[in-house]
């Protein structure tokens, strides 16, 4: 990687790593509906403005925006709500510990769903190392267990970002939309889809303090908006290979925010079981050995 390529995948997995304090922040003040819609908004409108700056234009077919929506609903709308709630009882930390096995999920999802994956040996391997390392970070055993509703619906998110990265690329990526469209018109239609469903949500004043609302401006505009455009960017200098390899840092920058900012505890199970998924994932993907194909899919944080 040269230096500006190098700045932009730290900063990128600073982005997303740091989405898990910037949401427990935000939940000082709204609720998880209010958070969610709030967000996809802002995002959504970042990425418009760049494709309307370049000249670009949105999927006009129906059918291409059904998926879209599918895609959206999956891979953003139950994902961000998931996340929201669950660390409502749960740290950002280790939600973004949980989050980090969605690349194990996806490589399972994947194997199990499209014809040309085989199921192999180190896939098993892998998926099995990710399974124990979620045990260890959930740590069953100790007095975290009382959260274990917020740590399953973080789980459940990263199931459901699994289920979209699928989603994607069985029905849109070879369709020829470029990247950064698919980004935003899958934005815009979460937006949408989280706008009629917030009313039946739970809804209460917000509290909007400059704390929560710098937090949930920067979860939007930066987290959600910008990390797309240094993402494709990143895949455009390096190969979505090397680029989605920031999903080993994001855990990593989500304990470390957590710590440093929001004074969280870190415990043993939580480095060790994290260290155990990572390296699943890694195993499972043959990153220990080289480079493997990867298709370029949209995710969020």
């Amino acid at each position: 990687m040269t230096h500006a390529t190098l700045t932009r995948f730290l900063l990128l997995a600073l982005l997303w790593g740091s989405s898990f304090m910037l949401i427990k922040v935000s939940l000082e003040g709204l609720t998880p509906g209010q958070l969610v819609l709030t967000r996809l908004v802002l995002g959504a409108a970042v990425l418009a403005v760049i494709i309307a700056a370049r000249k670009g234009t949105l999927p006009r077919s129906g059918r291409v925006w059904t998926h879209v929506a599918a895609a959206a609903l999956f891979g953003n709308v139950i994902p961000f709500l998931l996340i929201s709630y669950g660390e409502q009882t749960t740290g950002a930390g280790l939600a973004g510990v949980l989050i980090g096995i969605t690349p194990l999920l996806t490589l399972a999802l994947v194997t199990a769903s499209l014809p040309t994956e085989r199921a192999t040996p180190r896939k098993a391997v892998g998926l099995v190392a990710g399974f124990l390392g979620v045990v260890l970070v959930m740590g069953p055993w100790s007095d975290a267990a009382g959260t274990l509703g917020g740590q399953l619906a973080c789980l459940g998110a990263a199931i459901s970002y699994a289920c979209g990265f699928v989603y994607v690329r069985k029905f849109l990526s070879d369709r020829g939309i470029a990247p950064s469209t698919l980004a935003a018109s899958q934005l815009i239609a979460a937006a949408a889809l989280q706008a009629v469903a917030t009313p039946f949500l739970g809804w209460q004043t917000p509290e909007l303090s400059g704390r929560v609302v710098l937090a949930v401006v920067s979860l939007g505009v930066l987290s959600t908006g910008l990390a797309y455009v240094l993402y494709f960017r990143l895949i455009g200098d390096v190969g979505a290979t090397t680029a989605s390899a920031v999903n080993y840092v994001v855990p990593v920058v989500a304990v470390l925010t957590g710590v440093l900012l929001l004074g969280e505890p870190v415990t043993w199970n939580l480095v060790v079981g994290g260290l155990v998924v990572l390296a699943g994932v890694a195993y499972a993907e043959n990153r220990l050995r080289g480079a493997r194909r990867e298709p370029v899919l949209v995710r969020g944080s």
